[in-house]
């Protein structure tokens, strides 16, 4: 990476030459990773990558479009905020407060941006969410300098936290 900064701006450029790495070689671009990118450029990256899923995902939607493309959209973003969250949240209890939010965001926004292209056709969920954790396991063994373990750790606590926490909101949502 041609260590972007926070004062580099989004460009598409940026989002298929980061595209590129992420798919040739995830570790490399992980280690490339610089501290001190902010946010703007990876959730520059994570609203392409979700405007093309909803957009692809209107295709398959069983409700009015405008509907459809809001929960598409509001998933495929927040869904990234709240995995990061817990892995920071996690990481933090477990490790000790070792990098910031944001650097956990970064890898997330990444990872779920690559991953969220092909996650709009059926019965990929399959492929894409082992893909989109093991990218994000890349992200914190290269970036964050965590031991395999201790990702596989942090991943393992985020997903069963996740399944906890939609189990408890399954009968809040259900119909009955």
């Amino acid at each position: 990476m041609e260590n972007p900064t926070e004062a580099q701006r989004f460009s598409l450029r940026f989002y298929l030459r980061t595209l590129s790495r992420l798919l040739g070689n995830p570790g490399h671009f992980f280690d490339d990773l610089p501290e001190n990118m902010g946010m703007g450029l990876p959730l520059g990256f994570l609203m392409v990558s979700s405007i093309i899923f909803t957009a692809a995902g209107l295709m398959n939607a069983a409700v009015g479009p405008w509907v459809a493309a809001t929960i598409f959209m509001a998933n495929a973003v927040g869904m990234v905020f709240i995995t990061s969250g817990l892995g920071y949240m996690v990481a933090t209890l477990i490790l000790g407060r070792k990098a910031p939010y944001i650097r956990f965001f970064t890898i997330y926004a990444f990872a779920a941006g690559v991953t969220l292209l092909a996650s709009w056709m059926p019965y990929f969920l399959f492929i894409t969410e082992p893909w989109k954790w093991w990218l994000i396991f890349k992200g914190l063994t290269c970036a964050l300098r965590m031991k395999w373990q201790q990702a596989l750790m942090v991943i393992g606590l985020s997903i069963a936290l996740i399944i906890l926490f939609f189990w408890t909101l399954l009968p809040l949502i259900s119909k009955s």
